[in-house]
């Protein structure tokens, strides 16, 4: 009886994560400066709320709160081949949508953490 336990909890935990893949991958600062310098048609995306996003974000990026996301709201990531760099302030709402985006068929999702530690230029009403 105990290892038909163990059989079936074996086959649970192998099996517990099948289905579709969740694929993304996080990079550093470094990183995605090195990919925009190197892609022109990266999308820098940044999913915080619109009063944060004026406040202060990267050069060129596209707003999409993560309530939105949530929503299942992509109409401005059209191309899921699209190479897609995702930040928000310290990084966590970032992980949470390149999840998302990547269970929704997105190829190329990069998480990038933070702008609260970024070194690179910026832009909005509250720059530094």
């Amino acid at each position: 009886m105990k290892r038909l336990l163990l059989l079936i909890c074996a086959v649970c935990l192998l099996t517990a994560g099948c289905g579709q893949a969740v694929t993304y991958k996080h990079i550093s600062h470094d990183e995605a400066r090195a990919m925009t310098a190197a892609q022109a048609d990266v999308i820098l995306l940044d999913v915080r709320t619109p009063q944060e996003y004026e406040k202060k974000h990267l050069p060129d990026a596209v707003l999409l709160p993560i309530e939105d996301i949530r929503a299942g709201e992509f109409s401005k990531l059209s191309d899921k081949k699209a190479t897609i760099l995702i930040y928000c302030r310290t990084g966590r709402l970032a992980v949470e949508a390149a999840e998302i985006l990547s269970a929704n068929g997105y190829e190329n999702v990069f998480e990038m953490g933070g702008i609260v530690n970024w070194s690179g230029s910026v832009a909005g009403t509250d720059i530094e």
